[in-house]
């Protein structure tokens, strides 16, 4: 049990257990189920049609009784057994919230052109599209040629949900937690971050796809203060190595290979030879320059 995890039967999962998931989530009261998420790849499968590329679909880590569900489905795993599978549907009061009408606001359509996102060169407007208008993330619901209605409520608020949730089980070894913390944090998977624990001091090894990446830069104080409250280090050191390549060498630059050609041992010198005058022009191989290497032309 983790140090500031709840007292809970043996076997059972406690607010504060970091676990690895299993779950699907659907939302209720449209025209059919709308899946929210999952972990697992059949359930997507059959939903979508097709799985996105490049999306992992396996148990994920969870912290029991945290912030990636709405509390009244986070408080549904409190006390789950390992390898207990739960079903239970949930209120939207308990799950997403009821729809606040006061959340749809409405907004002139040259205000909304001069967002960021609107000036990319494959940005859209339509009905869905979803906007980030001071902090706030919200989805379009109607669009006239002056106006733009957007709805900042949660996208599955006034809905009822229904859950299926396994816990697989418990992550425990102190570098696992510290990974998994980085994972549900970072939203990423932290396999490359190299994580190392030793006298109570944490020391996290930046991969290089998180170093020049802004959402790490926003995402790393919350780690710090998950890995803080989940194992209560001395200290947590981050390291961020650059190494700087080294320069290719170009063709000149390379060391010849050596001349695999045999050569000719030269027979000893005979008195006459040492007296004869030597040759006007001598042959190909007497003009003190290298053969050429074939094979440094193949």
């Amino acid at each position: 049990m983790t140090p500031h995890a709840t007292a809970a039967p043996a076997g059972s999962t406690a607010s504060g257990d970091l676990v690895h998931l299993d779950f699907e989530l659907w939302a209720e009261g449209g025209a059919k189920p709308e899946l929210v998420g999952t972990t697992r790849a059949e359930v997507a499968q059959e939903a979508m049609g097709q799985l996105p590329q490049g999306r992992r679909y396996e148990p994920r880590p969870h912290l029991i009784g945290g912030s990636y569900f709405p509390t009244g489905i986070e408080q549904a795993l409190v006390g789950a057994f390992i390898g207990q599978e739960i079903s239970k549907e949930f209120a939207a009061v308990d799950a997403f919230g009821e729809r606040d009408p006061k959340l749809i606001e409405l907004f002139s359509l040259h205000e909304i052109e001069r967002l960021p996102e609107m000036r990319r060169e494959d940005a859209h407007l339509d009905i869905g599209t979803i906007l980030s208008i001071r902090g706030r993330e919200g989805r379009v619901v109607t669009v006239t040629q002056a106006r733009v209605r957007v709805d900042f409520n949660p996208p599955f608020a006034g809905r009822k949900v229904r859950g299926k949730f396994k816990i697989v089980d418990r992550i425990t070894d102190p570098s696992e937690q510290v990974r998994a913390l980085i994972e549900i944090e970072y939203g990423r998977p932290a396999a490359e971050f190299r994580v190392e624990i030793k006298d109570h001091v944490v020391t996290i090894r930046v991969p290089d796809r998180a170093k020049f990446d802004p959402a790490w830069f926003g995402d790393k104080p919350r780690v710090v203060d998950r890995v803080r409250t989940q194992i209560s280090p001395k200290s947590i050191r981050f390291v961020e190595e650059y190494v700087t390549p080294a320069p290719e060498k170009t063709e000149a630059e390379a060391p010849a290979k050596p001349d695999a050609t045999p050569t000719a041992t030269p027979a000893a010198a005979s008195p006459e030879a040492s007296t004869a005058p030597a040759a006007t022009h001598p042959g190909p191989d007497q003009s003190g320059h290298s053969r050429p290497n074939p094979a440094s032309n193949a």
